[in-house]
């Protein structure tokens, strides 16, 4: 029972918005004949007017697009210099470049800049084109920008590619047959002035290198006059003596004395020095001793009042005092 309840009840909603619907659309259709006189796209009340006839009638109106919109690219052929720049830089390669180089200067850009190539072909894909406007970023002349045209749609896919090369195939090919004649024509010349004389022939070595006759080339440097220096301002050559600084004389136990002018040899070998032998301080006497003549000897020799020797002190020994017994309960005293 619930089952059919609930089929009935969405039935009904069902019917219930679409008279909603169309109570809305008969009340837009009352307002709109009671004004016919339509407001176009370009009225400034357009976005203001909140009834009447507000269809937009497309593609003779259409919706304002800002001056500085990005769509659609225009490339400027007479202020481009077949840089390659933008097709080099495309993401997706749907710019395609073709240049001719000319013999001399074709003309000037608008910014001053010179052109010296053709460009036979020039072909942009805006099928396959991004929008990301790189190719506009690096053309150093701005001849490449991107349109406010939005709506380029076609029937056909390939009507998407535009073309702004301003030569035809025949002017192209015959910009490429003049430029190929000209450095036809320079390589001629260049091997004519390669080419060394008959008065002064050239031999060819078995390795097929031309080996020239030619004396080699010898720079010649002007010579240079002495100039007389008067006797007054002229400087003294002569070498001056070497400095040996003069030695001490040593003087030995046998009052002999040794030149400075011998050499070290000699010195070490004459000069003899005395052994050293270390002073060790008298003991002092014990009682015992003190009775004992004392026994000199030769190398002991009598010091001066300020040398004797010092007196050791004798050990310190800690007395122990007598222990005192201590009494007994058992012990008698």
């Amino acid at each position: 029972m619930g089952g059919l309840r609930g089929y009935f009840t969405d039935i009904y909603e069902g019917i219930c918005s679409s008279i909603e619907g169309l109570i809305l659309t008969l009340k837009h259709l009352v307002q709109a004949r009671k004004r016919t006189n339509a407001v176009g796209i370009n009225d400034a009340k357009y976005f203001t007017q909140a009834t009447g006839i507000v269809t937009l009638e497309y593609p003779t109106q259409a919706f304002p697009v800002p001056d500085n919109g990005r769509y659609r690219l225009h490339n400027e052929i007479d202020d481009c210099i077949v840089c390659d720049k933008c097709a080099k830089i495309c993401p997706v390669d749907c710019i395609d470049i073709t240049s001719i180089k000319s013999t001399k200067e074709i003309g000037l850009t608008s910014d001053g800049s010179s052109k010296r190539l053709y460009a036979s072909t020039f072909d942009i894909d805006m099928a396959k084109c991004c929008y990301c406007g790189l190719c506009t970023t690096v053309c150093p002349t701005e001849c490449l920008t991107m349109t406010s045209t939005f709506d380029f749609s076609e029937f056909d896919v390939k009507n998407m590619v535009y073309h702004f090369t301003n030569l035809t195939p025949e002017e192209a090919k015959e910009k490429q047959t003049l430029y190929e004649v000209k450095q036809a024509e320079k390589a001629a010349v260049l091997a004519a002035k390669s080419q060394v004389p008959v008065e002064n022939p050239a031999k060819v070595s078995s390795e097929g290198i031309i080996e020239s006759n030619k004396p080699a080339f010898k720079p010649k440097f002007p010579v240079s006059k002495p100039v007389e220096i008067p006797e007054s301002e002229q400087i003294d050559s002569t070498p001056k003596p070497v400095f040996r600084p003069k030695m001490p004389a040593v003087k030995i136990a046998d009052n002999t004395i040794i030149e400075n002018n011998k050499p070290e040899e000699n010195i070490a070998s004459s000069v003899s020095k005395p052994v050293f032998r270390p002073k060790i301080p008298a003991l002092a006497k014990t009682e015992t001793q003190s009775n004992q003549p004392a026994e000199e000897t030769p190398n002991e020799a009598k010091l001066p009042e300020t040398e004797k020797p010092v007196s050791i002190k004798p050990v310190f020994k800690l007395k122990m005092k007598p222990l005192i017994p201590t009494k007994k309960d058992d012990e008698p005293l």
